[in-house]
C-alpha cells in the first residue's frame, strides 16, 4: 500500500491485560470514535481478548455496530439525544446499556422499554464537576425517586451509577478530591433513595493508572488501551502504542538554495538540497498545524515537515541524504526503532495524542497484525 495505518492488535490486548493487572475492578475498554482511529471492531475484539469484560462507546450507532458484529459482551453507550428514538429502540432491543443524565432521558428510556416489554439497563450519570453530561446534584434526588419507581415497576434495571473526572491527567489537581467526594455523596444519596447499582464507575485512563481510590467496581480506560500514556510526564506505564502510520515517498528532486516550498512559501531552502514528497495530507488526518514542526522518519533518520501541509501531501527537506521514490516514511509509531511517536507529534503541535491517532482519516487503509481483525 502507498499509505497505511498498521494496528498491532496484540499490543491492544496486552495493554488491556497490563491495566487489568493494576486493579481488582472490572475493565471497560472504550472503543468509541472507531477505536480512537484504530478500528472499532478489531479494537473491541482485541480488548476483550486482553481481559476487558465491558465495552464503552459514545454513540448508539457504535453500540449497534458491535452487536451487529456478534459481540455479546456488555456495552455502554453514553451520548445520545431525544431525537434518536429509533436508534434508542434498537439499542435497548439489542441489550445495550444506556447512560441517563436527565429526567427527560429517563422518561424516554422508560417509555421505550415499556413498549419493547424488556427492562432497560440504565447507568445514571451524575455531574461531579466536569460540567458536561450528567445530572446536577440539585436534580439528583428527583431522578433517583423516578428511577426507584421505574425499577419497582420492572421497566428498568439500574446497572450503574457513574461520573467522569475533569483533571485526572493532572495528578494532585484539587478538583480530583472534590469530584471523588461528590461522587461518594451521590452514591450515599442513591442508597437513601433505594437505588442500588450493580456497578459504580468513575476512573478513566489516567485515573486507572494513577488513582486507585477511584477504581470502585469498574474502570473505563480509553486512550491507554491503545498504548498511549494518559499521563505522559509520569512515563509509559508499561503500555505499547498500537498504531504505526506510514507511507512511501512519491517524488524526490534536487532544488537550489532560496526555493520556496509548498503553499505560501512558509519554508525556503537555505542551501541546495533534496526534497521528498510525502503523499499524505490533512484529508488523511495529518494536521495542517504540522507545518514546519512535526517529525517524520525516513531511512532511519528524523526530519521535519518542510512547508505547509496540503490536502494530500507535504514535503520534507532531506538535505544531502539519499532517497528515492518508494522509500518508506514513518510519521509515527511505537518509537522502538527511533521513529517519532504520537506523543512526539502531540508535543510538536501543542495538542494531545488522542487527536493525532483519532483523526487519521478513512482514506488511510488500516492493516492489522498480532491477531484476528
Amino acid at each position: 500500500m502507498r499509505t497505511e495505518a498498521v494496528v498491532d492488535l496484540a499490543a491492544i490486548a496486552a495493554n488491556v491485560a497490563t491495566l487489568k493487572a493494576t486493579t481488582a475492578a472490572e475493565v471497560m475498554a472504550v472503543v468509541k470514535a472507531d477505536g480512537y482511529g484504530h478500528g472499532l471492531l478489531p479494537s473491541a475484539r482485541a480488548a476483550l481478548a486482553g481481559g476487558a469484560s465491558w465495552l464503552g462507546v459514545a454513540m448508539l450507532e457504535e453500540a449497534l455496530a458491535l452487536r451487529a458484529a456478534g459481540i455479546t459482551e456488555p456495552v455502554l453507550a453514553w451520548l445520545w439525544t431525544p431525537r434518536e428514538t429509533e436508534a434508542l429502540r434498537d439499542a435497548l432491543a439489542a441489550g445495550v446499556d444506556i447512560s441517563v443524565s436527565s429526567q427527560q432521558g429517563l422518561d424516554l428510556v422508560v417509555a421505550t422499554a415499556a413498549e419493547l416489554g424488556t427492562p432497560a439497563r440504565v447507568h445514571l450519570k451524575i455531574d461531579t464537576g466536569l460540567s458536561r453530561n450528567g445530572i446536577t446534584a440539585a436534580e439528583w434526588p428527583d431522578l433517583l425517586d423516578a428511577t426507584a419507581k421505574a425499577v419497582a415497576s420492572g421497566v428498568i434495571e439500574t446497572t450503574g451509577i457513574w461520573s467522569h473526572l475533569a483533571c485526572a491527567d493532572s495528578p494532585g489537581h484539587p478538583s480530583i478530591a472534590r469530584q471523588v467526594e461528590r461522587f461518594g455523596d451521590a452514591l450515599d444519596t442513591a442508597r437513601s433513595h433505594g437505588v442500588m447499582p450493580e456497578l459504580r464507575h468513575l476512573a478513566n485512563s489516567a485515573a486507572t493508572v494513577t488513582l486507585p481510590q477511584c477504581h470502585f467496581d469498574l474502570v473505563r480506560p480509553g486512550v491507554a488501551i491503545y498504548g498511549l500514556s494518559p499521563v505522559p510526564e509520569r512515563g509509559g506505564f508499561g503500555l505499547v502504542p498500537a498504531m504505526t502510520l506510514r507511507t512511501t515517498i512519491a517524488n524526490v528532486k534536487r532544488v537550489d538554495k532560496g526555493e520556496g516550498v509548498s503553499y505560501g512559501h512558509q519554508y525556503v531552502t537555505d542551501r541546495e538540497t533534496t526534497l521528498a514528497l510525502v503523499p499524505v495530507g490533512y484529508a488523511d488526518g495529518v494536521p495542517r498545524a504540522a507545518t514546519n514542526v512535526a517529525p517524520v522518519s525516513i531511512g532511519g533518520h528524523r526530519y521535519t515537515v518542510s512547508g505547509r501541509v496540503c490536502m494530500d501531501q507535504f514535503v520534507v527537506d532531506l538535505g544531502d541524504a539519499e532517497a528515492r521514490a518508494g522509500d518508506e516514511v514513518v510519521l509515527f509509531g511505537p518509537g522502538g526503532n527511533g521513529e517519532p511517536t504520537a506523543q512526539d507529534w502531540a508535543d510538536a503541535l501543542d495538542t494531545i495524542h488522542y487527536e493525532i491517532v483519532s483523526r487519521v482519516g478513512s482514506r488511510v487503509p488500516r492493516s492489522y497484525t498480532g491477531g484476528a481483525a
